[in-house]
C-alpha cells in the first residue's frame, strides 16, 4: 500500500508530455500527481507530505526559475528533480542546498529516474526526522508479547541501545528486525539524528555504491549532478544496512573499509569524509554458512558481529499471537482504516498455525480481514482456508494460550454448535463486558446508518425509541452530533 508521502508531483506545462511522464511514472509503480506551473500550489496543499517534485517545462526558462524558487521558498526539504533536454543545462545557482536537488536528462529512463525518486523520499524522510526531533519509541511496538523469546529480544537491546556498538540482526524475514533496528536508533544518543534504512537486496551491485557513498558529478554516464549516499545522509545519526548478506564481495571490501577507518569516499572523487554514522545490520541468511561457501568475508562478519540479536520466528513464539493480533488492529484504528473482531475459534485457529512469513504474515492477514469484514465478527469460518485447522477443531494448545491470554471473548460456532465463551482465569465484571460490548456494537450500527438513528436500530434489530435511550443511558452522539450542537451555539 502506497503512503502518501511517497508521492511526487509532476510540474509540467506541455499536456502530452504531462501525460506521457505519468504513464513512466506509473508504470514503475510510482504514485504521483501532475500538474501545470499554474496550479502547482494547489496540489502541494492538497498533500503537504509530497516526497518530491520533478520540474518540467514551464514555459519560458524565465518562468521556470520562477516556479522553482518558489517551491524552495515554500518549503526547504522539498526536494526538486529538474527534466532537462538533452545537452541542456540548468543553474540554480547557490541558493539550492547540496543534496536536495538533481537534475535528469531527456528522454527519462526508467532506471535513472527510479534511482533518483528512491533518492528524493530517502532525502525527504531524513529531512522530515531531523526537523521533527526524536520519535516516540512508542510508534514502534510490533515487538509486544510475553513469550520468552520476545522478553529475551527486548533485554538485549536494553543492554546495547544507548551504545555505540554495531549490533547484528538475525532471524527470518518477516520477524520484525527493522523493528528493531528502529528501536535501537530511538533509545539511543543518536535519537535526535536521521535513521536511514538500506535494503543491499533490493539495489543492484552496479548502483550500490553510488547509493552508500554517493557520487560526484560526471562519475559514470547518467551522473548529470552530484548526489549524497546513504552515509551522509545518516551523519550523525543510525544507518541500516538490511539484508547485509545479499551483499557483493566487491562492496564487502567498500564497506570493511569505512568501518574500519570511519572514512569513505564520493564516486569519482578523491575528497575522504568522515563517516560518523552507527551501523546496525540485519539479514535472514546464515552468515557463517555464507563464510564457508566464499559468499561473505570473514572480516566482515566479525566486524558487524559485535552484539548479535537473534529475532525468534513468529512459530516459537505462538503465545504472542493475540497481543499481535490486538496491536495490529489497534493501528489499523488509529490509523482509521477500519477495524474487526475475532471470536475465540479464529484466535485459536491462529495459534495453530506455521506462520512462513512471521509476524508480517499476520499484519497483512489482519489487513485483509479489515477489508473483507469491515468491523464485524470473524469467526473460524470466515478465515481463508490454509488458516482452517485440520478436522475443523482447534488444539489444545491453541486453546490454552487464548484461554489464557485474558483477552475478551465472544461467540464462536464449531460446525453449528455454539461454543460457549471461556471466562478468563482471572473473572471478569460480567454487567460492564455486556455493557462495553453493547456500547461498542451501538457505535458500530450508528457509524454504518452514517448517524441515522432508525437505520441504526434496524441493524441492531431494536425500537428506534429503544436505541435514543439506551444513547442517553450511555452518553453516546451520533457522528457530527456535537459539531452540530457547536454550529447551533454559535
Amino acid at each position: 500500500m502506497s503512503s502518501a508521502k511517497n508521492t511526487v508531483l509532476v510540474i509540467e506545462d506541455d499536456a502530452q508530455k504531462r501525460h506521457a511522464y505519468r504513464s513512466i511514472l506509473d508504470f514503475i509503480d510510482q504514485p504521483a500527481r501532475v500538474s501545470d506551473s499554474g496550479h502547482w500550489k494547489e496540489a502541494l496543499q492538497d498533500n503537504p507530505d509530497m516526497a518530491a517534485v520533478i520540474l518540467g517545462e514551464c514555459g519560458s526558462p524565465e518562468r521556470t526559475m520562477k516556479v522553482f524558487r518558489a517551491i524552495r521558498e515554500r518549503d526547504g526539504r522539498l526536494p526538486i528533480i529538474k527534466l532537462i533536454p538533452k545537452g541542456g543545462e540548468f543553474d540554480p545557482g547557490e541558493e539550492l542546498e547540496e543534496g536536495a536537488f538533481t537534475c535528469l536528462e531527456l528522454p527519462l529512463r526508467y532506471v535513472r529516474l527510479t534511482d533518483a525518486v528512491h533518492q528524493a523520499i530517502v532525502f525527504r524522510n531524513a529531512k522530515d526526522q531531523q526537523a521533527a526531533g526524536p520519535r516516540s519509541p512508542e510508534l514502534f511496538r510490533s515487538l509486544v508479547g510475553n513469550s520468552r523469546a520476545i522478553r529475551k529480544v527486548r533485554e538485549m537491546m536494553a543492554q546495547v541501545a544507548d551504545s555505540e556498538a554495531t549490533v547484528l540482526i538475525l532471524g527470518e524475514s518477516g520477524t520484525g528486525k527493522e523493528v528493531v533496528a528502529r528501536n535501537l536508533h530511538y533509545h539511543s544518543k543518536r535519537r535526535n539524528r536521521p535513521f536511514v534504512p538500506v535494503n543491499c537486496g533490493a539495489i543492484p551491485g552496479d548502483l550500490l555504491e553510488s547509493e552508500l557513498f554517493g557520487h560526484e558529478k560526471g562519475a559514470f554516464t547518467g551522473a548529470i549532478s552530484a548526489r549524497q549516499g546513504r552515509f551522509e545522509l545518516a551523519e550523525g545519526g543510525t544507518l541500516f544496512l538490511d539484508e547485509i548478506g545479499d551483499m557483493s564481495l566487491t562492496m564487502q571490501v567498500k564497506l570493511l573499509r569505512v568501518l574500519q577507518e570511519r572514512t569513505f569516499e564520493r564516486v569519482g572523487s578523491n575528497k575522504t569524509q568522515k563517516a560518523n554514522v552507527r551501523i546496525i545490520a540485519a539479514t535472514h541468511r546464515n552468515l557463517e554458512e555464507q563464510i564457508r561457501a566464499g559468499k561473505f568475508r570473514e572480516d566482515l562478519f566479525y566486524r558487524l558481529n559485535v552484539f548479535p540479536i537473534e529475532m525468534p520466528p513468529l512459530r516459537e513464539r505462538l503465545d504472542d499471537i493475540p497481543l499481535l493480533v490486538n496491536e495490529l488492529i489497534a493501528r489499523l484504528e488509529a490509523e482509521k482504516r477500519g477495524s474487526v473482531r475475532l471470536t475465540p475459534a479464529a484466535m485459536m485457529a491462529l495459534c495453530q498455525y506455521r506462520w512462513p512469513g512471521n509476524v508480517r504474515e499476520l499484519a497483512n492477514l489482519i489487513e485483509r480481514l479489515v477489508i473483507m469484514y469491515p468491523y464485524q465478527v470473524v469467526d473460524l469460518k470466515d478465515l481463508p482456508e490454509k488458516f482452517q485447522p485440520v478436522g475443523g477443531r482447534p488444539s489444545e494448545e491453541a486453546e490454552a494460550i487464548v484461554a489464557s491470554s485474558g483477552l475478551p471473548d465472544l461467540p464462536s460456532y464449531y460446525e453449528g454448535e455454539r461454543h460457549p465463551p471461556r471466562l478468563p482465569r482471572e473473572g471478569l465484571d460480567l454487567k460492564e463486558h455486556l455493557s462495553k460490548v453493547e456500547v461498542d456494537l451501538i457505535r458500530q450500527a450508528l457509524e454504518e446508518a452514517d448517524g441515522v438513528v432508525a437505520h441504526a436500530a434496524k441493524r441492531l434489530r431494536m425500537r428506534r425509541t429503544t436505541l435514543v435511550e439506551k444513547l442517553r443511558k450511555y452518553g453516546l452522539q451520533r457522528p457530527g452530533q456535537a459539531q452540530r450542537e457547536e454550529a447551533s451555539n454559535a
